[in-house]
């Protein structure tokens, strides 16, 4: 059949736009477990709204330290009563949504004292939250997808080394995907170097509480540039909080975000999406929903 080269152009044009929308959507990372009123595990993944759940947090390792996780008013870890969220996680991972563990946060204790203390972490993280075995696995036998570094303290030194020994483990089966939460300020303070491995898969870069690189500023997509070219991680996330209260400052209004703020990133090639902290804030605001579309 004869084409007709008049009525192939709107044709093309429909697929280079496919294209070019499919290139840049991207998804949403919450963090979920530091308070008990923002619903379960299975409910939060159920919304729909998120690609990414990250456990928040386990703030106790290192130094010689006994690994503590604390997910504030979900559950109590001391009497394995965490374990219970085992058969949730899987929930989340059979619709396609990445379950990471969040080690760190702001207010812990954790710290890494040399080579063969990250070797350790890592060997534990293996051993109770990824695909190693252990009778003390504190969210019982799920296998989650990777470790999420939220490293706000402690010390600088050795998170590169700890990012490669996880990395190590990917050999044995399983990928075990890394992500990263680094404050926005350019180099991180602590997780500069880890990020400098490469072995990140998803940085989502905290835009809030840092008032010269957030949208405020207006130096908001400066530092977005120069994280996505300068970083060698696959994937970059645009972190906000949920609602003006889950954060000191940094606090979009959704149809600033949508209009202004996401049109002017996604035409990174390592753009990824955008990371709210948290599920009970988003709770509060519907943000998660609102944003959506345009992410």
């Amino acid at each position: 059949m004869a084409s007709n080269p008049a009525s192939s152009i709107p044709f093309l044009l429909s697929v280079i736009l496919i294209l070019v929308v499919g290139t840049n959507a991207g998804g949403i990372a919450i963090y979920w477990g530091q308070n008990g009123n923002e619903g379960t595990l299975a409910e939060t993944c159920a919304t729909g709204n998120y690609a990414f759940v990250n456990i928040a947090f386990l703030p106790t390792f290192g130094n010689g330290q006994n690994p503590q996780i604390n997910l504030a008013g979900h559950c109590d870890p001391t009497t394995n009563g965490c374990t219970r969220f085992s058969s949730e996680i899987q929930s989340c991972q059979s619709s396609g949504i990445k379950v990471m563990l969040s080690i760190g946060g702001g207010a812990g204790s954790y710290s890494l004292s040399s080579t063969d203390d990250a070797r350790q972490v890592a060997t534990y993280l293996w051993n109770n939250f990824l695909g190693g075995q252990s009778s003390s696995r504190p969210l019982g036998a799920a296998v989650l997808d990777g470790i999420d570094f939220d490293i706000e303290g402690g010390t600088t030194q050795h998170w590169d080394e700890l990012a490669r020994f996880l990395s190590e483990y990917s050999k044995q089966g399983k990928k075990v995907y890394l992500t990263a939460a680094p404050q926005c300020p350019f180099p991180d303070a602590y997780m500069g170097a880890a990020l400098n491995t490469g072995l990140f898969d998803y940085v989502w870069v905290q835009f809030y509480n840092n008032p010269p690189c957030q949208y405020s500023s207006g130096n908001l997509v400066n530092y977005w540039n120069q994280w996505t070219t300068s970083i060698p991680a696959t994937n970059f996330f645009l972190g906000l909080p949920a609602s003006p209260n889950a954060a000191g400052s940094g606090f979009i209004p959704a149809a600033d975000l949508t209009s202004k703020v996401l049109p002017a990133i996604k035409g990174s090639a390592k753009y990824g999406g955008v990371m709210l902290w948290s599920k009970y804030y988003d709770d509060q605001t519907g943000y998660s929903s609102s944003i959506k579309s345009s992410v």
